[in-house]
């Protein structure tokens, strides 16, 4: 297979067998990497003839026959909603007839709860609709005033657009509620029963998969929210989040990495150490949580110490490895020279592995991202896990996915960020020979100068 041309360039085939991409078709790759899985996601998502098994609702309202209670925002199955919408309009059906009968004038009192009730209902619209914001749609006068401009053909909905059912319900329920007084007090409300507004809402995916755009602004309103005092924001519990992994990595790394080497310089320590580290490995880091807080109290500390638990012996075998992986006839040739052991040690095996060492840490450090959750879990929870496990809970999934994505983009941006520092810090190994660049550096490097960073005739990056 020959390489093709473009605009008088070499361009190396897509498909060889054991031959480099150039950096233009890496990166195109790359990009495609992340940009394929949210393509299908947004298909799932914005393709009303794909799945969507829910309803999310926009406008709801409360049935008399159960105790639950639901709201603008909810999802309910496509099963369970024609179900829904049925119990409100017998609702209504028995609010006419107790309107007829007069039931209702014995129990005034109750029946303009009922009505207060109801006439709150119409808030959720209003903010969706930007009529009111969520502060404003708190206030029943503001509440009483969407009521008459809606009735009067002053408010017509754009994102909640209210269906020609609801409309007729809101001009009855308008009539009664002016006859009563054309401005709103709790006291003046109808004595007699309003209608129920019926439930409306559109196709949906499951609540645990939000469609991205719901993600993406919910995401940036937790971002930007101000939180009360005394509690932290989300800028704060990711610096907490990130404390716990960077300080659990390196203090696993401060005592690892020497012993690792050791254990792959010397078989005395290989034999002394690690058949222990190799049984440890395989116990599961949070058995230990008990008693990490029996130990280190409930705060931080047990928590960084769940990450050095969970890191620590793998990247001991990790570097003992890699130390064992030096070759052989450098160590014979300082011996020559008359080199002892420390020598070897400093002189020779060190530097011999640092490259290797670099690439390992950078690995390891993404095994210490996947402690986090379960490290802010035990103790005292924190951090962003927190938020997570709270939001999880009240299945407010639109604001567990950002913080899943910040979590992994955070390990992603540092590991390509380290790999793309390679090739200054160890020059003298072949890849930095060749000048490949990881993904960030190749990105960067594409957006400040796309033309200069091709591919030349030798098919390697400039």
């Amino acid at each position: 297979m020959t390489n093709g041309k473009k605009n008088g360039k070499v361009t190396s085939p897509w498909f060889a067998i054991r031959k480099d991409l150039d950096a233009r078709q890496r990166l195109t790759l790359s990009c495609l990497s992340f940009i394929l899985p949210l393509v299908a996601w947004a298909f799932v998502s914005y393709s009303p003839f794909i799945w969507h098994p829910d309803v999310k609702l926009h406008i709801s309202a409360d049935r008399s026959d159960v105790t639950t209670v639901y709201t603008a925002g909810d999802h309910l199955s496509k099963t369970y909603f024609p179900e829904f919408v049925a119990a409100i309009r017998s609702d209504n059906l028995e609010i006419l007839a107790s309107r007829e009968s007069g039931d209702a004038e014995s129990r005034g009192s109750s029946v303009r709860r009922a009505n207060l009730k109801i006439m709150r209902h119409i808030s959720d619209a209003a903010i969706a609709n930007d009529w009111l914001t969520r502060v404003e749609a708190k206030e029943d006068d503001l509440l009483y005033g969407v009521w008459r401009d809606v009735a009067e053909g002053k408010l017509s909905g754009k994102k909640v657009k209210f269906s020609e059912e609801n409309l007729a319900i809101i001009n009855r329920n308008w009539e009664l509620m002016s006859a009563s007084s054309p401005t709103f007090s709790s006291r003046d409300l109808p004595e007699i029963p309003l209608e129920k507004l019926v439930p409306q809402g559109v196709s949906a995916n499951p609540v645990y998969l939000p469609a991205p755009h719901e993600v993406v602004i919910k995401g940036l309103q937790d971002f930007t929210f101000e939180s009360e005092s005394d509690k932290p924001s989300m800028f704060d519990r990711y610096k907490h989040s990130l404390k716990i992994v960077f300080l659990g990595f390196l203090l696993a790394a401060v005592v690892g990495v020497p012993l690792g080497v050791l254990c792959g310089t010397f078989d005395f320590f290989s034999k002394l150490f690690e058949p222990f580290v190799d049984f440890f490995r395989y116990m599961p880091a949070p058995a230990f949580s008990t008693l990490l807080v029996a130990v280190f109290l409930a705060h931080d500390a047990p928590k960084i110490a769940l990450v050095f638990v969970g890191t620590f012996f793998q990247l001991v075998l990790v570097v003992a490895n890699t130390t064992r992986q030096l070759d052989r006839s450098l160590l014979e040739a300082a011996q020559t020279l008359g080199a002892k052991n420390i020598t070897l040690i400093r002189r020779v095996i060190l530097p011999g592995i640092t490259p290797n060492l670099y690439n390992d840490m950078r690995i390891l450090l993404g095994w210490a991202w996947t402690w986090l959750v379960i490290a802010e879990l035990i103790g005292v929870k924190s951090g962003l896990t927190e938020f997570l496990e709270t939001q999880g809970r009240w299945r407010n999934f639109d604001s567990v996915f950002p913080i899943i994505i910040l979590i992994g983009m955070s390990g992603f941006v540092t590991d390509q960020f380290l790999s793309s520092l390679r090739k200054y810090l160890f020059p003298w190994t072949p890849d930095a020979a060749e000048k490949k660049h990881g993904f960030i550096g190749r990105f960067f490097l594409w957006l400040v100068d796309p033309k200069a960073y091709s591919t030349p005739l030798n098919g390697k990056a400039k």
